[in-house]
């Protein structure tokens, strides 16, 4: 296995697969609007939304950066990446922001496997490609972390989850 297919390999497991951790796919699983609205007691405490609105962000972003050479907007601060421009009981709303994450992975998948294994070495824009998307990997699993406890915290995780 070449890096560039550990990275592939790391970010199935971190989006889709299960391995040694629930991939962020099955802890978004049978989450509502509502549920995705909740959030725990605290200032710094995150609803499940504005979490998977900050994971679109930064990902959609390396998408860009990788395709179209994409910069961060004037102004806009890792605070902003966590707004949700929905009322906390749109279904479609949510669902939409659940397809974008299934999408950016998809996209984004697709666009490194096309990539020979030399890609993982290479500058985009500053930093090489193999340690952007471990970063962002690294930053999806700590999310997903986030949205687990989030959900235990609201009963909406399973209490006894199996593994085969």
């Amino acid at each position: 296995m070449n890096r560039m297919e550990l990275l592939l390999h790391e970010l199935e497991i971190t989006t889709e697969t299960e391995d040694w951790y629930p991939p962020l796919h099955v802890a978004l699983e049978g989450v509502t609007a509502a549920q995705a609205s909740w959030r725990p007691q605290g200032e710094a405490a995150n609803t499940i939304w504005e979490t998977a609105n900050h994971l679109l962000f930064y990902k959609e972003r390396l998408l860009k950066q990788l395709t179209v050479g994409y910069t961060n907007p004037q102004g806009m601060t890792n605070d902003d990446t966590f707004a949700v421009d929905a009322a906390p009981d749109d279904e479609a709303a949510w669902q939409a922001t659940r397809e974008r994450l299934v999408a950016v992975h998809r996209d984004l998948h697709a666009l490194l496997s096309s990539m020979p294994e030399e890609a993982f070495d290479r500058p985009h824009p500053t930093r090489p490609l193999g340690l952007m998307v471990t970063s962002i990997v690294l930053h999806d699993a700590c999310h997903t972390g986030q949205i687990v406890m989030i959900r235990k915290l609201q009963g909406s995780w399973p209490a006894r989850r199996l593994f085969e």
